[in-house]
């Protein structure tokens, strides 16, 4: 039986760990520069707000309502987000992280579904006690049906966070109670298109003979109908697959027309995407830049373009990345553009000890950089986020983005840690 652990509002459910104050009110998580909402609790929900309004849409229907805001605190969430993997991985070792806030499990088949069930309360528990973080957790045949049966547990209290689609009656009923559009691998174009053959529900898409289902969909969607119907077709995905791209990007919170800010930007990217690379042991051939103007801003002059600078060797060097970066952007840079957007992508990747060295580089200077990165990468390992050291940037790119309501970083400075009050009069 597979298993799909989900929890609740995980932004808000960060959030509410440190602030009780927070606990049954309504509550927002904004995305970066406070643009849109990324997380909101079930209060929120009930007042009409939906994941993905802008916020400056309604900021003031927020604050009639007594609607709490934050900006979004990201590492926060991730240091979260390990420890609940942490407290699943000690009681089910055969998991997969799916996202920062899911993973999926596999339950022993040999065990009786009381056993089951009774590991997955233990499990739901576990991370609540350790974490403080809710959780639902849906048990099934596959890892679709898995996923519908986590949409239950989360839905409906009578499950108390646990549900399970164990025989076929069950499956049938949840696949008539969940909409097409809903079912995980169906988006909303192909959501449309299956509403044109009149499948509404799972249950309808379900109940096609497979022949009309390959010759609607590709193998993707014949594997989703496959799974619907009880044969597990979805395997665990390969982490140890090789990487073929990674980017960097920014919007910023407000627009900027010179280069020497933006040329800091870019370096500031070079030095990210170069420690990710010595990371995952990747090397880059090349680096490509782009920038964008404000599209939500058509009373301003419009524009966007990349450039793509190719690499003497492929390296994981950020002092070569950088300077190819900063050729990349002198290309595609022009006056006279209020930018809001930028971004430094590397593609074709390969494994760093793979890597073609070229007879026009000095191998010592190779040997020396390499050593150089190994001992900023060690500095960078025991330092906090934001004493970083990024070579080629002279600016905190963070301070480029908008997060005026952010909550402290409980976890990760002993400066923001929580204080309690011990004295008698409480003052």
């Amino acid at each position: 039986m597979k298993g799909l652990i989900d929890c609740n509002n995980f932004f808000v459910s960060c959030e509410r760990i440190f602030n009780p104050r927070l606990r049954g009110v309504p509550v927002l998580v904004l995305t970066n520069n406070d643009g849109c909402i990324a997380a909101l609790s079930n209060e929120a929900k009930a007042l009409g707000l939906k994941r993905g309004d802008p916020y400056f849409r309604i900021k003031q229907f927020c604050e009639r309502q007594g609607v709490h805001v934050l900006s979004g605190n990201h590492r926060l969430y991730g240091d979260i987000s390990s420890r609940v993997m942490a407290t699943i991985a000690s009681l089910v070792p055969d998991m997969e992280v799916y996202s920062v806030d899911e993973a999926f499990v596999t339950f022993d088949d040999n065990a009786s579904p009381a056993q089951t069930e009774a590991l997955a309360r233990e499990l739901v528990r576990r991370v609540r006690r350790d974490t403080g973080i809710p959780s639902a957790l849906g048990i099934a045949p596959t890892r679709t049906l898995a996923k519908i049966s986590a949409s239950f547990a989360k839905s409906y209290p009578a499950y108390h966070s646990v549900c399970a689609i164990s025989n076929d009656t069950q499956r049938r009923r949840a696949l008539e109670l969940t909409p097409i559009g809903k079912v995980w691998g169906i988006g909303r174009r192909l959501r449309r298109r299956l509403a044109e053959y009149g499948m509404s529900t799972a249950l309808d898409f379900a109940d096609r003979p497979e022949a009309d289902i390959r010759q609607l969909l590709n193998i993707t969607g014949v594997n989703t109908w496959a799974e619907l119907n009880g044969t597990s077709c979805i395997e665990p995905e390969d982490r140890s697959a090789e990487r073929r791209q990674m980017c960097c990007t920014r919007t910023f919170a407000t627009n900027i027309s010179d280069f020497n800010p933006l040329s800091d930007i870019v370096g500031y990217f070079a030095s990210t995407i170069g420690r990710r690379l010595r990371r995952h042991g990747c090397a880059a051939p090349g680096v490509a830049v782009f920038l964008h103007t404000n599209s939500r801003r058509p009373d301003l002059p419009q524009y966007c373009n990349s450039a793509y600078q190719r690499l003497e060797q492929p390296t994981a060097d950020t002092m070569a990345i950088a300077e190819a970066a900063s050729k990349a952007l002198k290309a595609v840079y022009r006056k006279g553009y209020a930018y809001k957007r930028a971004g430094l992508i590397v593609s074709e990747l390969c494994p760093l000890g793979h890597a073609q060295p070229s007879l026009f580089v000095d191998a010592a200077d190779t040997e020396r950089h390499r050593r150089l990165m190994e001992t900023v990468d060690r500095i960078n390992a025991a330092t906090h986020y934001r004493h970083t050291v990024h070579i080629a940037s002279a600016m905190p790119v963070e301070t480029l983005c908008r997060c005026e309501m952010q909550s402290p970083s409980y976890t990760m400075l002993l400066s923001d840690i929580i204080k309690i009050n011990t004295s008698a009069n409480g003052l």
